[in-house]
């Protein structure tokens, strides 16, 4: 049994995350703003009200913590714009950046007391953020705010790997939530595919990119 913290647990893939591990036996922290009933229902260790993006809340979750070992950290809150060049609101791109790259750096940084040698820290972002994927243009908050933290991602894989902790950078593939108008593949489909790249995961491959299907996704 690991224990799995994760943030943006509440709906859409955070919550499957949370219902598929909770089903199979972990023990799950689960972080969010305001709590779902289906998430509730599932008894897991729950705390509200908590933004990543706010330094005070992330840091009571952790001392509330005391010395609970994180076995998975999974950095999955975020939030989705869509602006073109002619309809830039620059409020919005830096609340995706504040949200998506700085969020999660923030929630690894605070919950690292918890992180042992065999731990593992996950950042799910999207192949939006790739940059030799991009074919199209346009969502530039959305596209910049996920490569910065693809590079965090990188980053801290290279600070980890001296402590024995693997990072995964993992795309959950285009998944029918609210975030997406619901357009793509089941979320229990895409969290299968994100578990088992998570427990695959070890540390001489720490610091890549993949999509939830296993494919190795380009930068």
């Amino acid at each position: 049994m690991a224990t799995v913290l994760i943030t943006g647990a509440n709906k859409g893939i955070g919550l499957e995350i949370c219902r598929q591990l909770r089903e199979r036996g972990d023990d799950i922290i689960a972080l969010c703003r305001k709590a779902s009933p289906e998430l509730e229902a599932l008894g897991v260790r729950l705390f509200e009200k908590v933004d990543v993006t706010d330094q005070a809340a992330v840091e009571a979750v952790s001392r509330e913590l005391g010395e609970t070992r994180v076995d998975v950290l999974i950095n999955n809150a975020g939030i989705f714009g869509n602006e073109s060049f002619d309809r830039l609101d620059f409020d919005r791109i830096r609340e995706q950046f504040e949200v998506n790259a700085l969020g999660a750096l923030r929630v690894t940084s605070l919950m690292s007391p918890h992180l042992e040698k065999g731990s593992k820290v996950i950042l799910i972002t999207s192949r939006m953020g790739s940059i030799g994927d991009n074919g199209s243009g346009g969502y530039y908050g959305y596209r910049m705010a996920k490569a910065a933290l693809n590079m965090a991602g990188v980053n801290l894989a290279h600070d980890f790997r001296s402590k024995g902790i693997a990072v995964a950078i993992l795309h959950p593939g285009l998944v029918a939530t609210g975030m997406t108008g619901h357009h793509g593949i089941p979320a229990s489909e895409s969290a299968k595919g994100l578990i088992s790249r998570i427990d695959g995961l070890r540390l001489e491959d720490s610091g890549g990119f993949w999509h939830a299907n296993g494919e190795r996704l380009p930068w």
